[in-house]
């Protein structure tokens, strides 16, 4: 047996066989050719509506239907165009649904895509009551197996809480010949489990959120392996691909175990997510979600870079304290962050859920003083620095700095500094910014980012 057939069967078989909505995951060469088994073993003799868009049908979704049809299995599709590229707006998700009730509501609906097709099946399915497969084109991102679907929403992108698919196929020969950008963004999704880990650490460090013993390993145990070989990705290598989607696929079962997306998403996230909702576009397209999580991994890791020079037994608590910043203070520092007062609204309440008491921001100041050698020595051997996160996106083919999603560092240091609102989440801004240290190290790491 092939290293990468056996670590899916080590890994995602076990993982699988816990998972309360997933029946099947099937990843190998020529996958497509077992379509129509796998849909008759997970939905019986159903018919199928196929949701893709453009290029998605043309990767896949074709021979898709061709094999379901030939199996008895009648199909009917909705495909999306691929210019300009579908958005993840629960408005799209809201459409999708009602154009698969209005041509055929008793179909099985059949993603056929990567992150937004995946995201907008995946709602339309949870609000209908109904299981969907999934059949994926690309190693992009990790939320094939995910139990949630992160939408934009009246301005505001969060992560709604949905069932995985009943079943999800990957063929390996569609997945390797996708853009090598795309895998790029896989590699850039996967990589922000570092940062993300991190983060973890310093919640379960301070009471705020302990480590879930399931959905840590599970993330954490393989991660150095699935992002050692970079340049192999970048050069199609299907074993390679195939890794990489094994890492993607654990971790969203990990998010259905755990119950939440913090096994998988951090402040790496927080910051991708607010340029998502800015509509980023580079060179005349939407930046993608690895991409803008590529990016927001580099910065979490400067962030944490500069935490880890730091002699935090020396932090000056009642100073730290008396420049504690009121709950007014706070709402009047949203509002100026996010103008549209929708937005704002969101955020506040994200922020103020997660807002430590006076007392409370004492006793953390009080254990990080007194925990912060032993703290230190586990998010040094959790973490990469910024520059070997570079190194490895470059080598994948990710981008591997703010310009290349054309950003410059006053916008990436503007969107670090309001981040840490956009989640109840405790991340590593949090922890900055309690121990009054945040503008110093975003001063820092940016102005190290803007010089020539």
């Amino acid at each position: 047996m092939s290293d990468w057939k056996r670590q899916l069967e080590d890994l995602v078989a076990p993982a699988v066989a816990r998972s309360r909505h997933i029946d099947r995951i099937l990843v190998d060469r020529d996958a497509l050719s077992l379509s129509g088994s796998v849909f008759r073993e997970c939905f019986g003799a159903g018919r199928a509506f196929l949701i893709a868009d453009e290029n998605t049908m043309a990767a896949a979704g074709a021979r898709l239907a061709a094999v379901l049809q030939a199996d008895g299995i009648a199909v009917e599709r909705m495909v999306l165009p691929s210019q300009p590229r579908p958005k993840p707006t629960l408005a799209l998700a809201q459409e999708v649904r009602a154009r698969w009730q209005a041509a055929d509501g008793e179909a099985v609906p059949v993603s056929v895509g990567s992150g937004v097709i995946t995201d907008l099946v995946k709602h339309a399915a949870f609000m209908e009551g109904r299981p969907f497969f999934c059949v994926a084109t690309a190693a992009s991102m990790d939320g094939y197996a995910s139990a949630g679907a992160p939408l934009v929403e009246d301005g505001f992108k969060h992560t709604i809480p949905c069932a995985p698919p009943r079943a999800i196929l990957a063929d390996l020969d569609v997945i390797a010949a996708a853009p090598a950008e795309m895998t790029g963004w896989g590699y850039g999704d996967l990589a922000g489990k570092v940062p993300a880990g991190g983060d973890w650490i310093l919640a379960d460090a301070l009471e705020v959120e302990p480590l879930d013993t399931v959905a840590w390993p599970l993330v954490q145990d393989r991660l150095r392996d699935w992002l050692a070989d970079p340049a192999a990705l970048a050069a199609g290598d299907p074993a390679a691909t195939a890794g990489l989607f094994a890492g993607l696929t654990v971790t969203g079962l990990a998010m259905e175990f755990h119950g939440s997306s913090r096994p998988a998403s951090g402040a790496d996230h927080q910051i991708a997510h607010l340029w998502e909702m800015e509509n980023l576009s580079h060179d005349g397209q939407p930046v993608s979600h690895g991409a803008c999580v590529a990016v927001g991994t580099l910065a979490t890791l400067g962030l944490f870079d500069w935490l880890l020079d730091q002699d935090l037994t020396r932090l000056d608590r009642d100073r730290v304290l008396a420049g504690r910043p009121d709950p007014d203070a706070i709402e009047a520092t949203i509002r100026q962050a996010f103008p549209e007062p929708a937005v704002a609204e969101r955020a506040l309440a994200e922020t103020m859920i997660k807002l430590p008491s006076r007392e409370t921001q004492a006793e953390r100041l009080e254990r990080i003083v007194k925990t912060w050698p032993a703290l230190r020595g586990r998010l040094k051997a959790q973490l990469l620095s910024a520059a070997e996160m570079r190194r490895l996106l470059t080598a994948a083919g990710a981008p591997a700095s703010a310009g290349a999603i054309g950003l410059d560092p006053a916008h990436t240091k503007a969107t670090v500094l309001r981040a840490r609102f956009m989640r109840r989440r405790y991340t590593v801004l949090d922890f900055l910014a309690e121990t009054g240290l945040l503008a110093a190290a975003a001063d820092t790491v940016f102005a190290a980012a803007a010089a020539p």
